[in-house]
């Protein structure tokens, strides 16, 4: 049988959820950890069900002949293929979840139903259901006269089964109030806790007095999210306001996904699907809470045992920069390169600080994709602007589920005086890049920032990404013309030392790979490595398949979906797939290509994703500072060698640890033990 060398991109996804359920069942991460983990997986899934199910599902509505461009699967047999893994996923989440549960009933934290307390604290539940819900709650019978209610994506509800006295059956629905009373429920005099939906639950017949409850449940209902903006966007509408009103419109798309609690007989089921209108092929039963988020404040309750937990880490100062002295000058004098969480962002923030009070600056570009809601970069821009200088943002207004906080950012900056642009037409503006102009006796100077991440201060604190910033004029020039493309709503046509997206970066990657294929076919080494979320290019893949057949040697560490299996005789043999789910979101990109004293490194926002390289905007910045490119070399070796949050994908497309144990190393720890070792070495000189 001819052996697979790719990987359908949905199941790939959910061989890389697997890999975040198993840090939740992983007794080496703080218990505390190992929830938030099972927390992780469920909202992931969330968004898989939301986006990427939503997608299959619209794609049978066209044409059930659809096939994806790699494994040839149809989208029925896509969803085929998908609903049982997640059943089986969803399984082992909720053992996991009890297991790590009854744990943390030792440190006083024990999350109870009604079979579980006494009377007297019974009695407490009925009053405060009485008192702090009952009032709150919007119980519906349906009917003629009640028709069934429209259910709210992620939203739970209880459902229930009535019996009149005449003998006739009806629904009933509760919706659970996200947000209008607490979640988890503290009983008093005791270590335990229920969560507000369980008290609802219990409560239905006193809340339908008269009726019989035949049976109840609590469920849940995902709904698609996905929707084309530039489909539907008419050009004689106001962006910002299109955007606001598409995000009401997502609100109410068709649901993809039922899940329910306890047991309720499939005819109920049946008959909420018909409601709704959802094929029973998409319901799911759940042992555990259908929402974990109710984690966080799991976690502010056992905050005091701190073996519940990570070992606090705080980034450290960059030992590149000097204390009390101009940013922009050290970084005209020499490149400098920040490594998130493990270096404090700070440094890059000051810069922008500095650029707003420094008279000589005339000018800052910068693109926006996710902002944190309180953000001190957005309010440097602010100031800059308040200063008078000219300040110019590339605001990403369909960065999906942060189009909100991006629209109040955008009017924040537009009212402060920023030009706000929104993007093109057709392509989301993915790139993280930051031109700072000044204008001296000596002329004009330039400096540029391109990371890996978004400039956003609360991510950079968990999320692994870098930050690079250079004096290179040529790297200006270069970044200066995205901005001018964008300003017009065009794309870059042609880029010498940037690698731009959609037109100058997926070719220019192509032609690096035929470079190390030709050193290879002269009998010398040849090498390219790769880190990145995602690989789903096919052309990409195509050509490193071809350049592992030549004899390339392929080193991949790809956190998430990797479509190429490696290993495979004859084809992919050359390659290697490494994945690491840790503490930290792996999130940085890094393209290296070419073998020892002659590598070609860059940073990136781009994974190599067909969206990516061709229907977004995207930046790759080479890296020409020799100690700086000498560090992510390093940087990328000490990743290849992690055996401890690492797992190797083999020929046949599975996920495992690395064999080789003997020198145990976690990189993420290794790389916050040197930027903290580095900082004391400072600090005491």
């Amino acid at each position: 049988m001819k052996q697979k060398i790719y990987m359908n991109r949905e199941l790939s996804w959910l061989k890389f959820n697997e890999r975040v359920l198993a840090e939740a069942k992983n007794p080496q991460v703080p218990l505390c950890e190992r929830l938030s983990f099972a927390s992780i997986y469920q909202s992931n899934l969330d968004e898989f069900f939301m986006v990427r199910v939503g997608t299959l599902v619209d794609q049978l509505l066209i044409d059930h002949e659809i096939r994806e461009n790699k494994t040839k699967m149809t989208s029925q047999e896509q969803l085929d293929a998908i609903i049982p893994e997640v059943k089986r996923l969803n399984r082992k989440k909720d053992t996991i979840y009890e297991d790590i549960m009854e744990k943390l009933e030792t440190y006083g934290m024990k999350l109870v139903n009604f079979q579980k307390i006494s009377k007297k604290e019974s009695e407490y539940l009925r009053k405060y259901f009485k008192a702090e819900i009952a009032p709150l709650i919007s119980p519906t019978i349906i009917g003629k006269r009640q028709p069934f209610p429209f259910l709210k994506n992620k939203e739970i509800y209880v459902t229930a089964v009535l019996e009149t006295k005449n003998g006739k059956e009806k629904l009933a629905i509760i919706p659970c109030g996200s947000g209008v009373f607490p979640r988890l429920i503290k009983i008093p005099g005791k270590d335990a806790y229920m969560l507000s939906e369980e008290i609802i639950l219990h409560y239905v017949p006193r809340v339908f007095k008269g009726y019989h409850v035949k049976s109840k449940c609590l469920i849940r209902v995902t709904r698609n999210a996905d929707i084309d903006a530039d489909a539907l966007y008419d050009e004689d509408l106001d962006y910002r306001d299109f955007m606001e009103d598409l995000i009401k419109r997502r609100r109410k798309l068709a649901p993809v996904r039922l899940e329910y609690t306890k047991e309720m007989d499939g005819e109920s089921i049946e008959t909420i699907c018909g409601y709704i209108g959802l094929s029973t092929d998409y319901v799911f039963h759940s042992r555990s809470p259908l929402d974990l988020s109710f984690v966080d404040g799991v976690r502010d309750c056992l905050r005091g045992e701190s073996e519940l937990f990570y070992e606090r880490r705080v980034p450290q100062k960059s030992i590149q920069f000097k204390d009390h002295k101009s940013i922009i000058k050290q970084i005209e004098k020499k490149d400098k390169l920040l490594s998130y969480p493990y270096e404090s962002m700070r440094p890059f923030i000051n810069m922008l600080r500095e650029a707003a009070e420094d008279d000589d600056v005339v000018s800052i570009k910068m693109t926006l994709y996710r902002v944190a809601k309180q953000s001190q970069i957005a309010a440097a821009l602010i100031e800059a602007a308040d200063n008078g200088k000219e300040v110019t943002i590339l605001m990403e207004l369909k960065a999906r589920f942060d189009e909100e906080n991006n629209i109040r950012w955008s009017r924040r900056l537009e009212d402060a005086g920023c030009r706000v642009i929104y993007g093109l037409d057709g392509y989301k503006v993915h790139s993280k890049l930051c031109l700072i102009t000044r204008k001296t006796k000596k002329g004009i100077s330039c400096i540029t920032q391109i990371g890996t991440g978004n400039y956003n201060e609360k991510t950079s604190r968990l999320y692994t990404d870098l930050s690079l910033m250079t004096a290179d004029d040529s790297i200006a020039e270069e970044a200066a013309n995205v901005f001018q493309a964008l300003s017009m709503g065009e794309t870059v046509q042609e880029s010498e030392h940037l690698l731009v997206a959609p037109n100058c970066l997926q070719n220019r990657v192509l032609e690096m790979i035929d470079e190390e294929i030709a050193h290879a076919k002269a009998g010398e080494d040849a090498y390219i490595g790769l880190k990145m979320n995602s690989l789903t290019d096919k052309k990409i893949m195509e050509k490193l398949i071809e350049a592992s057949c030549a004899g390339v040697k392929i080193d991949m560490i790809i956190r998430g979906i990797c479509c190429l299996i490696p290993g495979v005789k004859g084809k992919t043999e050359n390659i290697t797939v490494r994945s690491i789910v840790g503490r930290f979101l792996e999130h940085s990109r890094i393209y290296i290509f070419g073998s020892k004293g002659r590598e070609k490194v860059y940073i990136a926002s781009a994974d190599f994703m067909t969206r990516n390289t061709l229907r977004r905007v995207e930046v790759a910045a080479p890296v020409y500072d020799p100690d700086l490119k000498m560090q992510i070399i390093e940087m990328f070796i000490t990743m290849l060698s992690d055996n401890q949050k690492a797992k190797e994908e083999d020929s046949e497309g599975n996920y495992s640890r690395p064999k080789d144990q003997d020198t145990p190393l976690n990189s993420q720890e290794f790389f916050y033990q040197q930027a903290y070792d580095q900082a004391i070495e400072r600090r005491n000189s």
